[in-house]
């Protein structure tokens, strides 16, 4: 296996896209929060990944690839933060390809993306998960994150 990282380019929209659809659709503890994300499905993630390429001053995708093969992405967004006084990152939607999962993937996602935000000059890095996804949490912290004690909320507009 030889995986590489990346931002995502138009040449990998469709792989993104597919493993992004695969993700939403199918995890059981982001379909417990969809409509309150207002999720709005496909069509959506599509107008997001071109908003991604066209506006990488809002954040990007970043990709695990095997060879050319999306095997694991996320979202990147950026945001200022008073109690830093700097450029933060809010990650969302990480995920793996399925079947490939466990094989250090998301790990390698992770560390590439904290090395490439590092070099950015990006002080932090927000996630969040369900609160009964153990696995997820418990990924998190192995790799540096630390509770905020805090809940996530979300208002449509």
């Amino acid at each position: 296996m030889s995986l590489s990282a990346k931002a995502m380019a138009e040449a990998e929209l469709e792989g993104a896209f597919a493993l992004l659809c695969a993700f939403l659709a199918t995890d059981e503890h982001y379909r417990d929060s969809a409509s309150a994300y207002g999720d709005r499905g496909p069509d959506a993630i599509r107008q997001a990944l071109q908003l991604f390429l066209a506006r990488p001053e809002l954040g990007f995708v970043w990709l695990v690839l095997d060879q050319r093969t999306v095997v694991g992405c996320c979202v990147v967004c950026y945001a200022v933060s008073t109690s830093a006084g700097a450029i933060v990152a809010k990650l969302d939607d990480v995920c793996v390809l399925p079947g490939r999962e466990g094989q250090g993937i998301g790990t390698a996602l992770i560390e590439s993306l904290k090395a490439e935000l590092r070099n950015a000059g990006v002080r932090r890095i927000d996630t969040s998960c369900h609160l009964d996804n153990l696995r997820a949490r418990d990924f998190y912290v192995r790799l540096g994150f630390n509770s905020l004690n805090e809940e996530r909320l979300a208002l449509l507009l």
